[in-house]
C-alpha cells in the first residue's frame, strides 16, 4: 500500500526544463482548462522520486508495517494447545495466510494508488509520462484499458448504464486487473516464501510448527514489505502513463478539429 498522499510531501512538480520539449503540448493545458501538467519527454528527477521513493520505498515501510501489526493481533492471541500455528493445516496456516496477503494486498493497492496517483494529476503535483507509445497487442491494450479509447474512437456505440452499473463495472474491472497482478505476485513470492518458512518452523509430522512470536510477525512484515516494494511503483507509474496516453489523444483529437 502507498505513502499517504500529503501536500508538503508530493510537492507540486517544476515545469519540464526543456522549452522545446514543453512548448507543443502547452495545447493539452489550454484544451483541458484543468490542474494537469505537460506530459514530459523523459523522466524527471520528480517522477523518479515520486515512483521509486514515494511510493516504492513508502510503499515497503508501510506495507510492512501494517501487516507486522496485522499479524501480532493475529497470532498473539492464539491458543497454541487448541490452535497450533501451522505452515499448511488449518486454522492458522502462514501458507493460506501469504496467499490471502498477496491477493488482498494487490487489489487494496491498485484502488489506492487509482486514488491518490490520479488527485496528484489533477492537482498538478507531478506530471504525466508522455514518452512511452501505446502498446499495439490487444491483451495488453485491454488491461490498460486502451480498448475503450479504441471504441470511442472508431465511432463504435457506447451502451448506456445507470450509475450503480457503471460503479459496478468500474470496480469489477479495476479488482480484476488487480488480481492478475495479484497471480503474478503469488508464482514469484509464495514459493520462496514457504521455503523460508520451513527453514525457521519446527517440523513434526508432515507439518512445520511456530511460536507466537515473533516468526509470524516477521514473515508478514518482510512480505508485506517486498509486496509493497514490487507493485506499488509500477502501480504509479502506469496511472502517470495512462494519463499521458489520455492527454495525448485529446490534444490529436483537437488537431483533427481543427483540420480544414
Amino acid at each position: 500500500m502507498p505513502w499517504p498522499s500529503r501536500p508538503s510531501a508530493r510537492s507540486r512538480a517544476p515545469a519540464p526544463e526543456d522549452p522545446e520539449t514543453a512548448n507543443p503540448r502547452q495545447v493539452i493545458q489550454q484544451s483541458l482548462n484543468s490542474g494537469f501538467q505537460i506530459p514530459t519527454q523523459k523522466f524527471t528527477a520528480h517522477q523518479i522520486f515520486y515512483i521509486f521513493v514515494l511510493d516504492g520505498i513508502g510503499a515497503l515501510i508501510l506495507s510492512g508495517a501494517i501487516n507486522f501489526a496485522i499479524a501480532y493481533a493475529m497470532y498473539t492471541t492464539q491458543d497454541l494447545e487448541t490452535s497450533p500455528i501451522r505452515l499448511f493445516e488449518l486454522p492458522n496456516t502462514l501458507a493460506g495466510d501469504a496467499a490471502v496477503t498477496i491477493i488482498i494486498q494487490c487489489i487494496i493497492t491498485w484502488l489506492v494508488e487509482l486514488v491518490l496517483v490520479n488527485h496528484d494529476l489533477k492537482g498538478g503535483h507531478v506530471h504525466p509520462i508522455g514518452f512511452i507509445p501505446e502498446p499495439s497487442s490487444p491483451p495488453v491494450r485491454w488491461f490498460l484499458f486502451l480498448d475503450n479509447q479504441d471504441a470511442e474512437t472508431e465511432g463504435k456505440p457506447v451502451i448506456e448504464r445507470g450509475w450503480l452499473a457503471r460503479g459496478v463495472l468500474f470496480l469489477f474491472s479495476q479488482a480484476l486487473r488487480a488480481f492478475i497482478v495479484a497471480v503474478l505476485s503469488f508464482c514469484l513470492l509464495w514459493g520462496p516464501s514457504v521455503g523460508i518458512l520451513t527453514a525457521v518452523g519446527t517440523r513434526r509430522g508432515g507439518d512445520w510448527f511456530f511460536e507466537k512470536k515473533w516468526a509470524p510477525q516477521i514473515f508478514k512484515l518482510v512480505l508485506g514489505g517486498v509486496l509493497g516494494l514490487l507493485v506499488t511503483p509500477p502501480f504509479a507509474m502506469f496511472w502517470l502513463v495512462k494519463c499521458g496516453w489520455t492527454l495525448q489523444r485529446r490534444e490529436d483529437s483537437g488537431r483533427g478539429r481543427s483540420t480544414p
